[in-house]
């Protein structure tokens, strides 16, 4: 019996890249062959993001191009958040979809194949009604070094943006026992490099009598024999708490970069987005990081243009890189996601000045950025080689504070370096990336 094929194609962020890889493990544990493209598979899976309209758009677009593939022994798939989000409607949208599933049902995926391989069609899997965290037996793992940990699954925020909690469903963390034996397996397997992930990474709270709390978490992962380097995304700051600071400064393992999403720098566009916290607030979790030990670097996540956002309030957010510094932001323009209280608000800002207010922030944080590169130049950076620009001869290699360094190696006689750390002095810096040449 010749093996089916699959392909699967993700959006969004490392939660759903993590997924994907269970689903993967999943249908290589049942004899399916992953292949390169759509065109080539007999099952094709998209594992959606819903954050924001873009990527939804992107999912249906795909699914269009593929419409007369229907009935002719190719099944799809919609998996994820925009899974979660549209539901059944899907089918409506894109009636030659067979399977709308979101996260919390990738742990029945096997029983859905086998209904799938007998011919079903129009098969949801869409609960949220569980306790458990989203664990699969079968993980196939992307990077041969580096490794994703499911921590907490879901959200219990209200932010008025944000569709997590309709597509994830509430908070549920694993037990840190669990957490532990997946870190040591892991580290006995050779991964060095360990990411914590959760929607709120830090509101993790051990459902086990242990009782641990996230900072504790963190430091035994950092303490696993043969992990290099833990890193963990991404914080809620009204749960982002001094300990985890402590920690990081105690342990070598624990990786000099925080993600912080601030979202705005205005406290009345936070406190319509209901973030829980003020800029005060905020700016206190930034004061721990700057007078840690270490050096941390700082990143984060700023929304423009929500509802009833004035250019006074634009101009806090500014405001805001200019005290902060930040190594790197992610920003986004508001995006109108279902099921969200930011909806019913009035005062909708135009989208050519969500445009122009975005485009002003990225160049305010692009100079920022040089400036806070170039203070690395000179320095000596130790590394974790992730792949070769094989055009430019450079190796690319990731620094513990999450800044991509490219460098040359003196003796490069061919020898594969991924995956191994080396130390690199750093000759030239970018907006976005550091150059440099490897210390002998």
């Amino acid at each position: 019996m010749t093996a089916k094929t699959f392909y699967i194609e993700t959006f969004g962020c490392q939660m759903n890249v993590h997924d994907s890889e269970k689903v993967i493990g999943t249908l290589l544990s049942r004899g399916y062959v992953q292949v390169e493209t759509a065109e080539a598979a007999e099952l094709v899976l998209y594992n959606t993001c819903s954050i924001r309209d873009k990527a939804e758009q992107k999912v249906f677009s795909r699914l269009q191009q593929f419409k007369r593939e229907a009935g002719k022994g190719k099944v799809f798939g919609v998996l994820g958040c925009v899974a979660q989000q549209e539901g059944e409607k899907i089918f409506e949208r894109a009636p030659h979809v067979s399977l709308v599933a979101g996260s919390a049902s990738y742990t029945k995926l096997p029983e859905m194949l086998v209904q799938l391989e007998a011919g079903g069609r129009r098969l949801t899997g869409l609960s949220l009604d569980t306790d458990e965290t989203f664990d699969t037996p079968f993980t196939r793992r992307d990077n041969p070094h580096r490794a994703y940990i499911t921590i907490i699954e879901g959200c219990d925020k209200s932010c008025a943006y944000c569709v997590v909690p309709f597509t994830r469903g509430p908070e549920r963390s694993r037990t840190s026992a669990s957490v532990m034996d997946e870190a040591r397996r892991l580290a006995e397997k050779g991964y060095t490099e360990i990411q914590l992930l959760g929607q709120n990474v830090n509101s993790y709270r051990d459902p086990s009598p242990a009782g641990w709390d996230f900072a504790t978490l963190l430091e035994r992962v950092g303490e696993v024999p043969g992990i290099r380097r833990v890193r963990f995304t991404t914080s809620h700051p009204r749960d982002f708490v001094k300990p985890i600071v402590d920690v990081i400064d105690r342990n070598p393992a624990l990786c000099d970069h925080v993600h912080l999403p601030v979202q705005s720098g205005s406290d009345k566009v936070l406190s319509a987005m209901d973030r829980l916290y003020t800029r005060d607030e905020y700016m206190r979790r930034i004061q721990w990081l700057k007078g840690a030990r270490r050096s941390i670097a700082i990143t984060t996540d700023i929304i423009v243009g929500f509802p009833g956002e004035t250019e006074a309030d634009f101009n806090q957010t500014l405001a805001l890189l200019d005290e902060v510094q930040y190594d790197s932001l992610f920003s986004f323009k508001y995006s109108p996601r279902p099921n969200t209280s930011a909806l019913h608000l009035g005062d909708q800002i135009p989208e050519e000045e969500k445009t122009r207010r975005l485009m002003v922030l990225q160049e305010r944080q692009r100079a920022i950025q040089i400036r806070r590169n170039s203070e690395a130049v000179g320095m000596v950076q130790e590394v974790l080689v992730e792949g070769k620009n094989q055009a430019l001869g450079q190796w690319i290699g990731r620094t513990s504070q999450n800044r991509t360094l490219n460098f040359t190696h003196a003796t490069d006689n061919g020898e594969n370096l991924m995956g191994r750390y080396l130390d690199v002095r750093v000759t030239r810096a970018g907006p976005n990336s550091l150059v440099g040449e490897s210390v002998m």
